[in-house]
């Protein structure tokens, strides 16, 4: 599975070693120093994203995959009260 990581800190390492391990690869790594290239013609390589970054920009990363197609799973804490507002854009047809 090719899998972008956004979010590259402590946990990103953490979760790249294990992917590798079990023979995916990482094709997309965000953090803050290559944020421009959190792109939907980047995100388009990718399988899946797995977004461990932090409640201030959770939502948005989470809102940017899922409108490039892109599957993700986030593990960033304290992003839930934007739950509604995701959950309704998976729920969308528009998008």
């Amino acid at each position: 599975m090719n899998i972008a990581l956004i979010g590259y800190g402590k946990m990103g390492k953490a979760i790249e070693e294990i992917a590798l391990q079990r023979g995916h690869t990482i094709v997309l790594k965000i953090d803050i120093d290559n944020a421009d290239q959190f792109t939907k013609e980047n995100l388009a390589k990718v399988d899946a994203a797995i977004e461990f970054t932090g409640p201030h920009s959770a939502k948005d990363n989470i809102m940017k995959c899922l409108d490039a197609g892109v599957a993700v799973v986030s593990g960033s804490t304290g992003w839930l009260k934007d739950w509604e507002v995701v959950k309704q854009h998976c729920l969308d047809d528009s998008r």
